[in-house]
């Protein structure tokens, strides 16, 4: 493999290029063989070829400018028809395609903040479960809003009365996920509705886990309030390259009306270049993203994301059963959808039996598998998906041998950086 520390004086033909990067993955992680249990999502190899060539074909289109683009501008408005009543939304719901559940969140916070100002609010404050996405934090520290987190029940799920007390006058956004990304719960949507409602703020409903949802609800596996169905709901970000299975990035955001989608817009002439106006946080946009999400929807059709569905639900819960079983192991809270999370059982002097850690490096070593690490408390997380229920069983083997392994191994320790992100 080539090594270039600088920009080499005379280029390569394309296959070389090619040749080169196909080098530099080389060592990554195993997805398409089912050993991911994180960042990314595998639909079979159909849709990911379909995935890799309608990116490809719009890849080098620009979002930044719609009347330049009328095929965006038609893309993300079929799209957004397809997505909206799905989210429980109807004619009045718009929304904005963008690149990822943080742009989606941020852009939310951001139109928050401004719903807020435009009220007088001049110190906004949002409210929002200990579970809420990192995203919120994010959103907190660029746009200067306190973040008031809440302790949540023994469940995992929003304690709703602990998050009533934390609402105030200056608070302009409660937020609920559906479901969390921790352990894989839905927030009691419905009960916090009543609290928004009651102090007259926004609610939005972090979806960007949850595109599992209304296939769940269709096939009657899941049955809570969790959308626009519920009145107070004002916007919801979901992800489409995560269980809609399409390329990065994909993602959106949906207002209940237009009315609360103008806060989030963006909008100057405060330099020599003309108006400028962006709907979301970045401007210059990869058509590909939006035309790779079009396509799995039509692609896969209503009746595919239900096998999907069906598919991940059914390995979650095996391998939910399987972890439940295996001696020293407990599953935090009871997960609704296809997310999973899992640690050591706590010892009457309040330390873990082992450190789950040590088992996540051993997956690692043994298999190849890949499991996010997350804490407090100390947890491997799972988002399991539709590739993985062919390999449940190799999974379960795998995992109890690693577990017998690390407790007989007294004292062993697993790396506990290895987490859901990265600063490198």
């Amino acid at each position: 493999m080539a090594s270039f520390h600088s920009i080499p004086e005379q280029g390569s033909d394309p296959a070389t290029v090619l040749a080169e990067l196909e080098e530099r993955r080389h060592g990554d992680l195993r997805w398409r063989e089912g050993r991911a249990f994180s960042l990314v999502y595998n639909a079979g190899p159909e849709a990911l070829s379909l995935a890799s060539e309608s990116y490809a074909r719009f890849a080098t289109e620009n979002m930044l400018n719609l009347d330049a683009f009328p095929s965006l501008r038609l893309l993300q408005s079929e799209l957004m028809s397809m997505v909206a009543p799905l989210l429980g939304g109807d004619d009045s719901t718009v929304g904005v395609f963008t690149a990822g559940g943080t742009e989606s969140i941020l852009t939310a916070v951001h139109g928050a903040k401004n719903w807020g100002l435009a009220r007088g609010i001049t110190e906004p404050r949002m409210v929002l479960p200990t579970t809420a996405h990192a995203a919120f934090s994010k959103a907190a520290s660029y746009f200067g809003l306190e973040s008031v987190r809440v302790r949540v029940d023994a469940g995992y799920r929003a304690d709703v009365s602990a998050m009533a007390a934390a609402v105030d006058d200056r608070t302009v956004l409660l937020v609920a996920s559906a479901p969390s990304y921790p352990q894989g719960v839905i927030d009691p949507i419905a009960d916090l509705g009543e609290v928004a409602a009651a102090n007259d703020t926004l609610f939005h409903v972090d979806a960007c886990m949850g595109f599992t949802l209304p296939w769940l609800e269709q096939l009657g596996l899941v049955r809570t309030a969790w959308n626009f169905a519920v009145p107070a709901v004002t916007s919801m970000s979901c992800d489409l390259h995560k269980y809609g299975y399409a390329a990065k990035g994909a993602s959106v955001l949906l207002h209940r009306d237009k009315a609360l989608r103008r806060h989030q817009f963006f909008v100057t002439e405060d330099w020599l270049g003309g108006r400028y106006g962006s709907p979301a946080i970045l401007g210059t946009r990869s058509g590909g993203g939006l035309a790779g999400a079009w396509a799995m929807f039509v692609h896969l059709g209503a009746e595919g994301y239900r096998r999907l569905a069906a598919d991940a639900f059914e390995a979650r819960c095996r391998i939910e059963a399987a972890v439940r079983s295996i001696p020293g192991l407990e599953v935090r809270g009871h997960p609704d959808t296809t997310l999973l999370a899992f640690g050591a059982v706590t010892g009457g002097d309040g330390q873990p039996a082992f450190d789950v850690f040590a088992v996540a490096d051993r997956l690692s070593e043994v298999g190849g598998w890949f499991v996010d690490r997350q804490q407090p408390p100390d947890s491997l997380h799972m988002t399991v998906n539709a590739v993985h229920r062919g390999f449940v069983e190799e999974f379960v083997t795998d995992l109890r041998s690693c577990v017998a392994d690390v407790t007989a191994r007294s004292g062993a320790r697993g790396d506990p950086t290895r987490g859901y992100g990265t600063l490198s």
